[in-house]
């Protein structure tokens, strides 16, 4: 793509993460770290199934909102925030800088979901893998397929794999709940994250 070519161009000489769903492949990705630049990828992130012929505005934001519900209550987000956090604290403190060189897979992003439950770790991961799996079955109902009808049932059933994924995210983090042992990480005054799992105790 042009535009993200282009963007590169611009940012060469800054210190710069990509967060992003690809490039996935590993000499693609060689090349973003080659030309110095940082990323997170994360192939669980999926493309919206952006056709005319299903998606309106209804549609788009429950999508979104079922995507970010999911990447959320799993670990993908987490490992997006401690990353970067992490960078941010090397600047802070003079360090040499280290950019991530990430690609975050199911089983990468769940190790930062903070899960005491392995039956709630089981079901995020699950999330994780059929999101990777609707990514695909979108990006080829946008780019792969001809016909209203293939290409209407295909991205409807990338959609519905989302949703299915956002339930179990959402009972992943039910059980954490009934545990008390949601894993929580606020910021402190200072920019550094704390940590708490009991509901009514102090993040320190």
């Amino acid at each position: 793509a042009q535009g993200p070519v282009e963007a590169r161009k611009i940012w060469k000489d800054i210190p710069t993460i990509i967060v992003s769903d690809g490039p996935t492949e590993k000499d693609d990705r060689q090349k973003l770290a080659d030309a110095g630049f940082g990323y997170i990828i994360l192939p669980v992130d999926p493309l919206i199934g952006a056709k005319r012929e299903y998606l309106d505005t209804v549609e788009m934001v429950n999508f979104n909102a079922e995507v970010n519900k999911t990447l959320a209550f799993t670990g993908a987000m987490r490992l997006v925030q401690e990353t970067i956090d992490g960078v941010i604290e090397e600047i802070k403190t003079g360090e040499t800088l280290n950019l991530p060189h990430i690609l975050a897979k199911p089983e990468k992003c769940i190790e930062y979901g903070g899960f005491s439950n392995p039956y709630a770790k089981a079901k995020a991961l699950a999330a994780l893998h059929i999101l990777s799996k609707a990514a695909e079955i979108n990006s080829k109902a946008c780019f792969g397929m001809k016909g209203t009808e293939a290409i209407t049932l295909t991205t409807a059933a990338g959609h519905e794999m989302v949703r299915t994924a956002s339930v179990l995210a959402d009972e992943a983090r039910e059980i954490e709940k009934c545990n008390d042992a949601v894993s929580r990480k606020p910021h402190a005054r200072d920019g550094r994250i704390l940590s708490k799992t009991r509901l009514y105790e102090k993040p320190e």
